[in-house]
């Protein structure tokens, strides 16, 4: 029973702890609700600079991996600004696009997966470890955060296609 209790406790600090995401509003897009979890920064000024913004607002339905600022501060240094100079657009784009599965899939058929392949046709690597989801070498921290064009699961670690 105390297992329980110390389970179900952990289980609402951790959803607490990522409240401003948590409550994200299901009305609003992936690029919006991006936008107004505050924790996204470095990523909407990489999809801005890729030429992203409007695909991720469009019809999808898509599900996105989406790094925190946390993730792309483990980055080294300069590697986003160097990242965000237009002569680096198209590795941009491979590496946004490497964050993108099309359709809507959820946490409990995320698990099930061994790999699904990215809009930018490569395979993300996906394992259950210990209780933790694993995309390639991220850590899946939060999921299911519902978008009207699709679904974000956030990881805090940037992916980097081969």
């Amino acid at each position: 029973m105390k297992r329980i209790y110390a389970t179900i406790c952990f289980a609402l600090l951790l959803t607490l702890s990522f409240s401003r995401i948590a409550f994200a509003d299901s009305e609003k897009d992936i690029m919006d609700t991006a936008v107004a979890a505050g924790d996204f920064k470095t990523l909407a000024a990489a999809l801005e600079a890729a030429g992203l913004v409007d695909t991720l607002k469009g019809p999808g339905p898509f599900t996105v991996f989406a790094p925190t600022d946390e993730a792309f501060a483990k980055l080294p240094p300069g590697t986003v600004e160097d990242l965000l100079k237009p002569e680096n657009k198209q590795k941009l784009i491979s590496i946004l696009t490497y964050h993108v599965v099309a359709g809507r899939v959820m946490a409990k058929e995320v698990v099930k997966l061994h790999e699904d392949k990215t809009v930018n046709g490569q395979d993300l690597k996906v394992k259950v470890e210990g209780g933790n989801v694993m995309v390639d070498d991220a850590n899946v921290i939060k999921t299911d955060i519902q978008c009207t064009n699709g679904i974000i699961h956030v990881i805090d670690t940037v992916l980097l296609p081969q």
